[in-house]
């Protein structure tokens, strides 16, 4: 009786752990199938469920065009489902596997992208955080990737937009420079002014922002009384900036203009 009793037990926990098997509806599926379903979620987009099905054509089917292209459209897939890190993984992936891959261009294009989105909210945010705090680490790397792209695909379809977004990437970089520059010169930190306008003026000499920076400057090293290196960016900033609105207007009392901003 009792060895019946337990053979019953093993049947049913046998059935409960059949019947919790998860069903899988994409077993048999070819791999142009499973590439259009994964398409048909994305286009629809049901990002979860086009990543499964790209990442199990891959892993069903290795080999072959379906398998390099699901490679590229699962990067897609994430970045769409705001999953920045395994998009931009999933980038460098394909671009270390496929470096001359036909649309190679598009994985440093949407690698540049993911940390552009990413970033996207540096100068929104300036007002309302401690600008020390602030990590720019996103917003270099799509710069990078931009440039990657631009630099080796001159001629690709996303390079135009890839300028245009370095142009506001230099600038926001630029701008977060001179903001951190900004708060510790209120706090009279004026070495650690001195050392993130500096950076700001040598790294982004062309964004709008170095004119505030070399104002920094000046007012920094005539804080810490270091005449030579002061006048030495007072120069730098009227030479560039000839009509700064940081030079105009008299100054009276016989003061340094500096001292009234």
């Amino acid at each position: 009786m009792r060895l019946l009793l337990f053979a019953f037990i093993a049947v049913v926990f046998a059935g409960c752990a059949a019947l919790g098997e998860k069903y899988d509806e994409t077993k048999g599926w070819s791999a142009s199938k499973l590439y259009s379903e994964a398409k048909d979620e994305l286009a629809s987009g049901n990002y979860e469920k086009a990543i499964k099905y790209f990442e199990t054509l891959e892993a069903r089917y290795p080999y072959g065009r379906y398998a390099q292209q699901a490679q590229l459209e699962v990067a897609y897939a994430y970045y769409k489902d705001n999953e920045v890190a395994s998009a931009i993984a999933a980038c460098d992936r394909f671009i270390k596997l496929h470096p001359d891959h036909p649309n190679v261009d598009y994985a440093y294009y949407l690698k540049g992208l993911a940390n552009f989105n990413q970033d996207r909210g540096l100068l929104a945010a300036l007002g309302n955080q401690d600008m020390t705090e602030r990590d720019s680490k996103a917003a270099q790397e799509s710069f990078e990737a931009l440039k990657q792209l631009v630099t080796r695909f001159p001629e690709s379809k996303y390079t135009p937009d890839a300028t245009a977004r370095m142009k506001y990437l230099v600038n926001a970089l630029a701008s977060g420079e001179v903001h951190v520059a900004r708060y510790y010169h209120a706090r009279g930190a004026y070495v650690a002014a001195v050392n993130r306008a500096q950076f700001a003026v040598t790294h982004f000499p062309q964004a709008p922002a170095t004119e505030e920076a070399l104002l920094i400057l000046v007012k920094s090293y005539d804080a810490l009384g270091i005449s030579d290196l002061r006048d030495d960016a007072e120069r730098v900033l009227k030479k560039n900036f000839p009509d700064s609105k940081y030079l105009s207007g008299n100054v009276p009392g016989g003061k340094p203009w500096w001292q009234f901003w």
